[in-house]
């Protein structure tokens, strides 16, 4: 596997398991839940058990966010998720940010244009950007709304090209699920698997990435022509 660099013109990036840690968020909530039946688990090992867990759930929960909008409820469900967030404060959420994405998204920025491509509501993508100062460095964030299918349809990352000015087929996806992968390959683009995140390697080539990274911030050295 390997990417034509010549093709590439832009940019579009997943946020979870992509840009924001949320494997590790969840990981960490489940492995809180289990540790007082370790007992259960091979050599006690409950992070492991609870990696396998949230492994396991991305298949249902990609399945389960695409509902509304295979139903054209997409809309509906965005407009009560805002007034229940209105009508039931909550704490601000806080984020973590993969080792390495802030100085990876500085070195890309002014080489290509960038977009957020994530099926995230505005209002969490927007939260994660801001909590890190992150949204500067993008020409164009899709969100879950934005367009009138979300991933894994093509329609976010023609959004995107569009916004950024460049056909679909000169656009690099990257992302850490075979949702991004079917998105990319379904528009034309040329697709990156980064391995921080919900996806693992075989499901990953299987849909046809073109490449494989083990952390997203391993794009730079990618796209300079080197092996990470």
């Amino acid at each position: 596997m390997s990417l034509d660099l010549s093709r590439i013109r832009a940019i579009c990036f997943d946020v979870d398991g992509t840009l924001s840690d949320t494997d590790d968020m969840f990981v960490r909530k489940i492995e809180s839940g289990l540790r007082p039946f370790r007992f259960l688990f091979r050599n006690q090992d409950v992070h492991r058990a609870a990696r396998r867990l949230v492994m396991w759930s991305e298949a249902p929960g990609n399945f389960l966010v695409g509902v509304p909008d295979t139903l054209h409820l997409d809309d509906e469900m965005a407009g009560v998720m805002e007034w229940l967030n209105r009508h039931r404060p909550r704490p601000m959420k806080h984020f973590l940010l993969i080792p390495g994405v802030k100085e990876m998204l500085q070195t890309l920025h002014g080489q290509y244009p960038l977009a957020v491509v994530s099926a995230r509501d505005e209002n969490s993508t927007r939260l994660f950007l801001d909590q890190f100062m992150l949204a500067g460095f993008f020409r164009v964030i899709v969100t879950g709304q934005t367009a009138e299918h979300t991933k894994p349809y093509p329609d976010p990352i023609f959004f995107a090209a569009n916004a950024m000015n460049v056909p679909p087929e000169a656009c690099l996806m990257v992302g850490d699920t075979t949702v991004d992968i079917r998105a990319g390959r379904k528009a034309g683009a040329q697709t990156v698997g980064v391995l921080c995140g919900f996806g693992e390697e075989p499901e990953l080539r299987q849909r046809g990435a073109d490449l494989i990274l083990a952390a997203t911030p391993d794009l730079v050295q990618a796209l300079e022509g080197d092996s990470p």
